[in-house]
């Protein structure tokens, strides 16, 4: 294979589509979409999830002030909301132009969208700040799943969530290939 350089690009540095929920100053939700989302080990099996907001977003003001908030996991027929949330300004008022249900999350103080197939609800363990983003390091206090998705020790197939990837443009995937073990068998 030849490859060519394309300059600093990062389409390629695809992520999950997630919906943040936090509750504003009056208790009134607040949802934002937020792709900068991973994990990192903490020790041992522990591991944190890390956020990254950039901007003034009201969500990331939220996050700051109450250090709580739940992380839903966009599939295809969220689409329309995420664009929705993403358009409209939390700092313009309630984003209520769509009709969406939501819950009081179980273990933290943060909505959590009823439409959403995977909900963690977390805790800012820390926050790293780097000119106009924040790094929230989050524990996880409780992890939410739609009751007809099959868990199991091996782990999750994703594609029954039919999760929502950014990379620039909105994608989906499709097929499960395997677990960690099941195509190299050692030498």
């Amino acid at each position: 294979m030849k490859r060519k350089s394309i300059g600093t690009q990062h389409e390629m540095i695809v992520q999950p589509a997630f919906i943040i929920g936090t509750y504003h100053e009056d208790g009134t939700p607040d949802f934002a979409p937020i792709t900068w989302v991973s994990k990192t080990c903490e020790k041992d099996d522990d591991y944190l999830i890390v956020i990254s907001m950039y901007g003034t977003k009201k969500t990331k003001q939220n996050v700051k002030r109450t250090k709580q908030l739940s992380i839903n996991l966009v599939s295809t027929d969220m689409l329309q909301l995420m664009d929705y949330f993403g358009q409209a300004s939390g700092w313009d008022g309630v984003k209520n132009k769509l009709s969406y249900p939501y819950s009081k999350a179980v273990c933290v103080n943060a909505p959590t969208l009823d439409q959403s197939p995977w909900v963690c609800e977390c805790e800012v363990w820390q926050t790293v700040t780097t000119d106009q983003s924040d790094t929230f390091f989050c524990r996880v206090k409780n992890v939410q799943v739609d009751e007809r998705i099959d868990v199991d020790t091996r782990g999750i197939d994703l594609t029954q969530f039919d999760p929502v990837i950014y990379s620039g443009n909105y994608h989906s995937i499709g097929t499960y290939l395997g677990a960690i073990g099941d195509f190299y068998k050692g030498a």
